[in-house]
């Protein structure tokens, strides 16, 4: 039978030298590598105390934008549920009621927001899709979490602050990514 590869290799039987009988020179050979690494660099980064740089195009924790006046920008168009190729993603809408202006930007307006960030991709797909820019991947990453429950997301923890009413956690969780609206 003939190998599909070059990777395979005859393996050698032939009796083991003295040397390679007492494992000395191995056991030598694995010190030194174990000894070298202890006066290199740690890659380890403390958390807490510093930041790790990330990329300029990570993608985080999606949120939910706002104009200038706090109006929600998603009007429960769908788009980005459909755009999710990992199916994360659903909404129902609802029409914005009289005295609601101040609320919702357009007629129309998502009631229910959810997304499953676990079978979330993070591939910015709804990001893209959304003609609004009603939605983003901020520079955020997700929270561990002990509950399958407490990975999906609902409107309220997805929604960025008001810029009206709460602006310094606007900012805070606007954070550097620049989204015109």
């Amino acid at each position: 039978m003939q190998a599909l590869t070059n990777r395979g290799k005859s393996v050698s039987r032939e009796p083991m030298t003295l040397m390679e009988r007492m494992y000395i020179p191995s056991i030598v050979k694995g010190m030194a590598i174990t000894f070298s690494h202890i006066f290199k660099k740690q890659p380890t980064i403390r958390y807490p105390e510093e930041k790790r740089e990330f990329s300029p195009v990570f993608r985080g924790l999606h949120v939910l934008n706002r104009d200038e006046e706090g109006r929600e920008n998603c009007t429960a168009c769908g788009l980005c549920a459909v755009a999710c190729p990992a199916e994360a993603i659903t909404m129902e809408g609802a029409e914005r009621m009289e005295g609601e202006e101040h609320l919702y930007r357009e007629e129309k307006y998502a009631a229910k927001y959810e997304i499953n960030m676990l079978r979330c991709i993070f591939c910015g797909l709804c990001e893209e899709a959304c003609p609004k820019d009603a939605i983003y991947l901020s520079e955020t990453f997700a929270p561990a979490n002990f509950t399958r429950k407490g990975f999906i997301y609902g409107k309220e923890e997805l929604l960025i602050p008001n810029p009206i009413t709460e602006p310094a956690e606007y900012a805070k969780a606007r954070g550097e990514k620049r989204v015109d609206n």
